[in-house]
């Protein structure tokens, strides 16, 4: 399978969301899921809005799996904007696969408070879904073989890469 390159599908969500920056009144808030989400986010930021508040979710505590897929021992702090309360946030990950890591960051962002909207922009769709999430703004659709993986990989360069699920059982 060839995988599209990153740049072009990140030109397109930039282009996607410029008119959300229009206004100088009321600028959204761009926020990255870490670590895929805030590569992309960062690189949206300096190309659509560079004076844009910029943050970041881990959302390692918020996941509804993590006694499968196991905690991660090194658990960065997450980093939002004081107050979020009534303001947009474009919400920002690399992959939507099963919708649960995008619902642990809106939980997240919930407890820092009530935005008035979340906008959501991934990079690669690649379907599944186990909860009913949708992004509003996307990269590229793809559909992978059974047992295979799609990861962004970087930060710099960034690129996608395929692995195979049972590669990782090993």
């Amino acid at each position: 399978m060839s995988l599209p390159s990153v740049e072009p599908l990140i030109e397109k969500l930039g282009q996607a969301l410029t008119p959300y920056f229009s206004s100088p009144d009321s600028q959204p808030i761009i926020v990255g899921i870490e670590t895929g989400g805030a590569w992309i986010a960062e690189r949206l930021q300096q190309r659509v809005a560079p004076g844009a508040e910029l943050g970041s979710l881990n959302i390692s505590f918020y996941r509804d799996d993590f006694t499968r897929s196991g905690l991660h021992p090194t658990v960065k702090p997450s980093s939002l904007p004081t107050d979020i309360d009534d303001r947009t946030i474009i919400l920002v990950d690399d992959v939507l696969h099963s919708g649960r890591t995008v619902r642990a960051a809106m939980n997240e962002i919930f407890d820092y408070g009530r935005p008035q909207q979340i906008i959501l922009a991934i990079l690669i769709d690649r379907g599944e879904r186990e909860i009913p999430i949708q992004a509003d703004f996307v990269g590229a659709t793809l559909e992978l073989d059974p047992g295979s993986h799609i990861k962004l990989e970087g930060p710099d360069p960034l690129r996608l890469v395929i692995k195979s699920l049972e590669s990782h059982a090993g």
